[in-house]
């Protein structure tokens, strides 16, 4: 019994030290997104723009605190755009494939970028599996008053990609029924849709995405917060 009380407890001892050597996950931050067709909509309009637009996206992250697998994210953000082959979130479509551009920041050193990359694909489940490009340019996500329920975010990932959004008002509303029809691209603790002043990808329209585009004024927005633990 000696014997074996022993045995037990050494096991447990070399269990709870392979526990505390296993590296942790725990990101939280500020979530942003912007696509070519409304989200926040009456159906006639969703009905009108599905399979014809909405398949265009540039979103992203911003990092306050956290590690991904053990690296330190604290203070960085990624973002990425994405070109599928039908109006994204329209479950009767067939939006595969999609071709995404993965930027990341340019103050990450090489563990980061690619402790970035992993987060951003586990964020978007399958939706970044196919990276045609990554870049490393400066990024900066701004929330207007720290306070993002004011739904004032501005996203720049150098010249390549900008996100610009603001609140929606009531002379938003053209139905007057409106509602999300669409989830956001990205999984997020809280998620609120917003109006986009302008969103851009400066991309190639012969290489990676194969498209570069400028959409204004649109109910096209989610802005939110993440909280991830693994």
């Amino acid at each position: 019994m000696t014997q074996l009380w022993k045995t037990s407890v050494c096991a447990v001892a070399l269990a709870a030290l392979g526990m505390a050597a296993e590296p942790t996950t725990e990101v939280s931050g500020n979530y942003v997104e912007s696509r070519t067709a409304d989200v926040y909509v009456g159906a006639c309009f969703a009905n009108s723009e599905v399979q014809l637009v909405g398949n265009l996206a540039v979103f992203g992250w911003q990092i306050n605190k956290g590690a991904w697998k053990g690296v330190p994210l604290d203070g960085l953000n990624v973002a990425a755009a994405v070109r599928a082959n039908s109006t994204l979130g329209d479950k009767t479509g067939q939006p595969y494939p999609v071709r995404a551009y993965l930027i990341v920041d340019q103050k990450a050193n090489l563990e980061q970028r690619q402790a970035l990359k992993e987060f951003a694909q586990r964020m978007t489940g399958d939706l970044l599996q196919d990276i045609v490009r990554i870049d490393a340019l400066p990024i900066s996500f701004e929330v207007a008053d720290n306070n993002i329920h004011e739904k004032r975010v501005t996203l720049n990932a150098g010249t390549l990609a900008q996100i610009r959004t603001r609140a929606l008002v009531d002379s938003d509303s053209t139905c007057g029924h409106e509602a999300t029809v669409y989830d956001p691209l990205s999984k997020t603790e809280h998620a609120m849709p917003a109006y986009t002043m302008e969103s851009k990808f400066n991309g190639s329209s012969t290489d990676d995405l194969r498209a570069r585009w400028t959409s204004i004024d649109k109910r096209s927005a989610y802005v939110g917060t993440f909280h991830m633990t693994e």
